[in-house]
């Protein structure tokens, strides 16, 4: 625990959280950014070497290769491509929990809650009309054969979810991937000691985990949990720590993987579970969200109103969560989980519980769900839970934030739940687009980080530029969390965008930027790319679309990025990938790439600077398509 609560602490875009974070009588990762503020050059530009025992070798004029003869080219391109590994194997296991847990859910006959989005995948698969258990078992059989064939065996489903003209393009290129597991593996052999040693064949593997990663873990997870958990509704929401309801048993969710609470939730609603919460002395028991498991939940939240108070914030927000004193356990299944949250939560007494061992913690408790055992697990947690509401309440202080956040952010925006808005039609929207009303697209997505201004600075303040110019923002990932907790979801932010695009969202009553959820629905994102270019018969480079990943974090989030990539979208980062020291690597990402898919990198740190060359980008395109 931090012993000088007067530390500095980093900014953030959300003022009233930062000064809350300044005053806590603990330490988080706001106040250790100054303490980390000296980085290693050599790991900035991506020049370190460490894989075998003649190192750690360190690239510099005076000494351009390695003790192996690895060039700066070598080591960055080696250092790039083991993190899109890393970061699409994360994925690539949420698809494979996700398909594992449909079909459990299939065969033992449990409740499915999005019929609409079965009937979507069964359409897409080939898969014929019945029982619709065995469809949807047989749907998660098909995602589950394509992960686990081998890497020089194509994935199938690919070919029935990429749009044609891109799926052409990737045809050509030979980045069309194998089976998903395996071609992590494949990256993380390529990648090791003497082996690869051309940077270019290690890039184009960057864009074939892309690839999986997107069509897999992004775009199909998303339509297995809807099957699952139900799809989508728009609808406003409370966010904030003002969804904290102290009268209540919190749990705190954290991680990416829905479908591991699907039980849970259920046997939350359950009267017999709620009359324990009130035995125990609180008005019941409720989930408060927070990072992307908390957003997934509250992009569905029309289903589980009585049990979810609200998404509460994002990861840099965990701790100011926790530090209120009224979270009685945190349930955590995957990433976005914050080692700095376990001295917190040892200090106020509140249970750690992780249900998955990628995601253990260390004063955690190791719960790992087992559909099998869901009923026992469940209880466990429950009773658990309650224990921990009793023996905290009475010793642990409260520190409450009533009035953070706002009680109307507008979520629940899908690819299915848009359409469904505009009438069951894109057209509206390409209307708006074509008169300029709209002057095009934004995606800004991903994660949110300390260090590019500080906590969500750069990622708020690019999408009021961007909206002021006319352009409305889609967003999904913990870039979500900050935009709304600041108030851009909400329709009275409207008052913030350009005239045309403000004049827009007045007449329909929704705000200049759109809460697609969770990292995960970064692929809802990309389905809307493709619906629209289906419409306008373009390929999707064509579209006045952009992509800003302004403050990326983790390894995940450059799997996301060679997605991008490889659907031929511009992508602008806040910081720079750890890539700056080899210029033949920085010379493909920003400018060669535009000749092999049609995207490119684009490192900005400024909202202004970046905002300029998006629009840019953005009136090219128009001009390209004659609007």
């Amino acid at each position: 625990m931090n012993n000088c609560y007067s530390c500095t602490t980093c900014k953030s875009a959300d003022k009233p959280l930062e000064g809350y974070i300044a005053g806590l009588p603990m330490e988080t990762s706001h106040h250790r950014v100054e303490g980390q503020s000296v980085k290693c050059g050599f790991g900035l530009q991506g020049v370190c070497c460490r894989l075998c025992s003649n190192g750690p070798c360190r690239i510099t004029p005076e000494a351009p290769h390695g003790i192996c003869g690895a060039s700066a080219d070598v080591i960055v391109a080696r250092n790039f491509l083991r993190a899109v590994a890393s970061g699409s194997g994360c994925y690539i296991h949420v698809i494979e929990t996700t398909a594992l847990n449909l079909r459990n859910t299939a065969r033992s006959g449990g409740q499915i809650k999005g019929p609409n989005a079965l009937k979507h995948l069964c359409e897409l698969f080939g898969i014929p009309d019945g029982d619709p258990h065995k469809q949807a078992e047989a749907v998660a059989q098909a995602v589950l054969d394509d992960l686990y064939k081998p890497d020089y065996e194509p994935m199938e489903l690919t070919k029935k979810l990429a749009y044609a003209p891109r799926l052409k393009r990737w045809e050509e290129l030979g980045i069309l991937p194998g089976g998903a597991k395996s071609e992590v593996c494949s990256g993380v052999v390529k990648c090791s000691t003497n082996l690869n040693s051309d940077p270019v064949d290690m890039l184009l593997h960057c864009l074939k985990l892309g690839i999986s990663t997107g069509v897999y873990g992004l775009m199909l997870t998303n339509l297995l949990n809807d099957v699952m958990l139900g799809e989508p509704e728009i609808t406003k929401a409370p966010v904030g720590l003002n969804v904290i309801d102290s009268d209540y048993v919190n749990i705190m969710i954290t991680g990416h993987q829905h479908s591991i609470f699907v039980h849970l939730q259920e046997k939350l609603r359950s009267e017999e579970v709620q009359n324990r919460a009130v035995a125990a002395g609180a008005k019941g028991i409720r989930l408060v969200g927070c990072t992307c498991v908390g957003q997934d939940l509250q992009l569905r939240g029309v289903h589980y109103e009585d049990i979810f108070s609200g998404h509460a914030g994002n990861n840099y927000t965990s701790e100011a969560v926790l530090a209120t004193g009224a979270i009685d356990a945190v349930l955590s299944e995957f990433n976005c989980t914050l080692p700095g949250i376990e001295p917190i939560c040892d200090s106020l007494q509140i249970k750690q519980i992780c249900l998955d061992d990628v995601a253990k913690k260390k004063n955690a408790e190791l719960k790992p769900f087992v559909f099998e055992d869901r009923e026992q697990i469940s209880e466990e947690i429950i009773s658990e839970v309650l224990n921990a509401y009793k023996a905290r309440r009475q010793c642990v202080p409260l520190n409450l934030f009533a009035d953070h956040g706002n009680r109307d952010t507008v979520t629940g925006v899908s690819e299915v739940s848009l359409k469904k808005f505009l009438g069951g039609s894109w057209q509206p929207l390409i209307d708006l687009i074509v008169s300029g009303d709209i002057k095009g697209v934004a995606g800004v997505v991903g994660c949110s980080n300390l260090t590019a201004g500080g906590h969500d600075v750069l990622t708020v303040e690019l999408t009021k530029e961007l909206i002021a110019r006319d352009i409305i923002v889609l967003t999904a990932g913990c870039s979500s969390g900050g935009l709304e907790n600041c108030g851009l979801m909400t329709p009275d932010a409207a008052k913030l965008a350009g005239p045309k695009l403000r004049a827009v969202c007045e007449s329909l009553g929704i705000p200049p930027v759109l809460n697609f959820g969770p990292c995960l629905a970064i692929g809802r994102l990309e389905m809307v790319a493709t619906q629209l270019a289906e419409a306008l018969k373009v390929d999707i480079p064509d579209l006045p679309l952009v992509l800003s990943a302004a403050q990326w974090l983790e390894e995940q989030a450059l799997a996301d990025g060679a997605f991008g990539l490889a659907l031929g979208l511009p992508l602008h980062l806040g910081l720079p990938p750890f890539i700056t020291g080899s210029s033949l690597v920085t010379q493909v990402l920003t400018e060669d790439m535009r000749e092999l898919t049609g995207g490119q990198v684009i490192v900005n740190g400024d909202a202004k600077a970046s905002a300029n060359v998006l629009e840019r980008i953005i009136e090219d395109k128009r001009k390209t398509l004659n609007i």
